[in-house]
């Protein structure tokens, strides 16, 4: 995060683009979720604002870009009158936990795995940001409303007791919770602690990776597979589980972050999720904020929209360089068309 910051302090110096060491692959698994555009569309004044994102090959934001690098093309035309900007959003959080099934010593392991990571996430969090505490069993059980950092988060975070054995109906969870969080307004999403089992949800995979894709909300999904691989092999009356298909489950997990525009991380250990929750973080507060004047054309007309990263001096492509000097191709995500007389945050 420290050269992302200091990206940004450079910005507008006219010093080739090179942006900052990040790790060589991917933190998350799989494929990049389909990432949403939010546009607004102000019909007093017909100015169009998109915040969008600029991503390097491994899906890390690329900080630092000058406005002039931006070409906003509408219907094929250049906009000469568009501003660039970089926003830092505050975010809504709600962190969705398994909490329930098993045998009681699992429970128990699992229990402080959680508690542990979402201390660790909770530390992370910045003045205006919010999160909720809710763990699923049999239902969805909230521990908090949401609140900013502090001793309400932390009283629950530090007191989390091994749960009953129940049914693990995450399919149902993840339903419940998108609905849920359809009322609440901003930057948000749901941060959801699983291994992948469900055992008696109402609502199958179809429906909950059918609700991701529909919902507005990203789902950052965080396997407790590995961790549970390790505790069983310590368990004897776990063993059982042994025959549990984990990348089966994780494959799931992963087809529902993405249906939702999230992402899939699969830890081996809780001890240390910093680079995780920055990635997860950065991916889901860092955006480009770029501003226009629409073309004429009245009302409920929809536009094409390209937006294209150009050097300003030649009009080319512009080139950008990885921290060891290789080039790299930028993917500007951004949706394609834009509707005057709707504002709406659309993918």
């Amino acid at each position: 995060m420290l050269a992302l910051l200091l990206a940004c302090l450079l910005w507008g110096q006219a010093t080739p683009f090179k942006i900052p060491n990040r790790a060589p692959a991917s933190l998350f698994h799989g494929q990049q979720g389909k990432q949403r555009t939010e546009i607004h569309f102000d019909p007093a004044t017909g100015t169009v604002t998109v915040k969008l994102l600029v991503q390097d090959p491994n899906g890390y934001f690329i900080p630092g870009i000058r406005r002039d690098n931006f070409a906003v093309y509408v219907d094929g035309f250049r906009q000469n009158d568009a501003a660039v900007e970089i926003e830092h959003a505050p975010v809504t959080l709600a962190v969705l936990f398994e909490y329930g099934g098993r045998y009681p010593r699992l429970n128990k392991s699992l229990t402080g795995e959680i508690s542990r990571a979402a201390r660790q996430l909770e530390e992370g969090l910045g003045r205006q940001d919010r999160m909720a505490f809710w763990g699923y069993g049999d239902t969805v059980h909230q521990s908090t409303d949401f609140v900013p950092r502090g001793s309400a988060l932390d009283n629950v975070l530090f007191s989390l007791e091994p749960p009953d054995v129940s049914e693990t109906n995450l399919y149902d969870a993840v339903v419940f919770a998108l609905k849920k969080m359809d009322l609440v307004p901003g930057r948000k999403a749901i941060i959801l602690f699983s291994s992948g089992l469900d055992t008696f949800s109402k609502a199958t995979f179809e429906d909950a990776r059918a609700a991701a894709g529909k919902a507005d909300t990203p789902v950052y999904a965080v396997s407790l597979a590995p961790l549970l691989r390790q505790m069983i092999q310590l368990e004897t009356a776990a063993r059982l589980m042994t025959r549990t298909d984990w990348t089966a489950l994780e494959y799931k997990l992963q087809a529902i972050a993405e249906s939702s525009g999230g992402r899939l991380y699969s830890p081996e250990s809780t001890v240390d999720l910093s680079a995780i929750y920055d990635d997860m973080m950065e991916n889901l507060k860092v955006r480009y904020v770029v501003a226009f004047k629409s073309p004429g054309g009245g009302s409920n007309v929809t536009h094409t929209l390209r937006v294209d990263l150009i050097d300003p001096a030649s009009g080319k492509p512009l080139e950008i360089a990885d921290a060891t000097g290789r080039s790299i191709r930028a993917n500007v995500i951004v949706q394609a068309s834009y509707t005057t007389g709707v504002a709406a945050a659309t993918r």
